[in-house]
C-alpha cells in the first residue's frame, strides 16, 4: 500500500510542476481545450533547426495536421457551398490553407510566441514557413490527444469562424494566371503554361498544367479544365513566389 501511494505522490509531483503547469496555462489558452499528454504539444512547438539541443522535431505532427486542416476545411466549405463546383472549393481551401495564411494564423492565435527554433539559422524571410508549419504540427498534437471532434472544433471556432473572413476570401480575384504574367513582366521574365496531362474516364476529365518560369517549373495544378488547371497552377507559383 505504502509503495502505491509512493507512486501517485511521485507521479502528481512530476506533472504539477511550475514550467508544466504554465505550458498547460499556454495551451489552454490557445486551445480552451485541457491538454493531457503536453509532450505532444511541446513536440509540435519545437521546429527541426533546435536539433542540436534535441532529438526530435515537429516535423511528422506537421504531415499529420497537414492532413487533418485539410480535411476539416474541405468539409467546412462542402456544406457551406452546397451549390459551388471542385474548383471554387479548392481554390478557397488553398486560401485558407496556404503558407502565407497559416504562418498569419500562427501569429494571432500566438503559436510563434511559444515556437522553440534556432533564431541564428532561420532568417525573416523562412519565418512564414516556419509559423505555418508550427501550427500543422499543432493542430496534430490537438487530433492525438483529444481526437478528431475535439481538433474540429479548434479549427472551425477558434480559427476560421475568428481570424477567416470567407466573404472576403470569395470576393478577392481569382485570376492568378493574369497576376503570374503581369509579375512575370514586371521581373522581365518569361512565363509559359503547359498542358502536362489530360485523363478521362466515364464521367469526368481532369487537366494537369504546370507554370514555367525562365524554363524551370514553377508550380503545378490540375482541374477539370486546362483553364482550371492553369489557374491552379499559376495560384501555386505565386505562394512558392511570395
Amino acid at each position: 500500500m505504502g509503495k502505491l501511494v509512493d507512486f501517485f505522490l511521485k507521479y502528481f509531483l512530476a506533472t504539477k510542476s511550475p514550467e508544466d503547469e504554465q505550458f498547460k496555462s499556454a495551451i489552454y489558452a490557445v486551445t480552451r481545450l485541457q491538454p493531457t499528454n503536453l509532450a505532444l504539444y511541446r513536440l509540435a512547438l519545437q521546429h527541426s533547426s533546435a536539433r542540436e539541443e534535441v532529438t526530435s522535431s515537429n516535423e511528422r505532427l506537421e504531415f499529420l495536421g497537414d492532413a487533418v486542416l485539410s480535411l476539416v476545411v474541405a468539409e467546412h466549405l462542402y456544406k457551406k457551398y452546397p451549390l459551388q463546383e471542385e474548383g471554387f472549393l479548392t481554390t478557397i481551401r488553398a486560401r485558407i490553407v496556404n503558407r502565407v495564411a497559416l504562418s498569419e494564423l500562427a501569429q494571432k492565435i500566438g503559436i510563434d510566441k511559444l515556437l522553440h527554433y534556432d533564431t541564428k539559422s532561420i532568417n525573416k524571410s523562412q519565418l512564414k514557413f516556419v509559423y505555418g508549419n508550427a501550427l500543422e504540427a499543432f493542430i496534430g498534437a490537438i487530433y492525438l490527444d483529444q481526437g478528431y471532434e475535439q481538433c474540429h472544433k479548434f479549427i472551425i471556432d477558434r480559427l476560421l469562424r475568428v481570424h477567416i473572413d470567407l466573404k472576403e476570401l470569395v470576393r478577392v480575384d481569382t485570376n492568378y494566371k493574369s497576376k503570374l504574367v503581369a509579375w512575370a513582366q514586371k521581373n522581365r521574365k518569361t512565363a509559359q503554361f503547359e498542358l502536362v496531362s489530360e485523363q478521362r474516364d466515364k464521367n469526368n476529365r481532369e487537366f494537369i498544367a504546370q507554370v514555367l518560369i525562365e524554363g524551370e517549373v514553377a508550380g503545378k495544378g490540375s482541374g477539370k479544365t486546362k483553364k482550371q488547371a492553369e489557374q491552379m497552377a499559376a495560384q501555386d507559383a505565386l505562394t512558392r513566389l511570395q
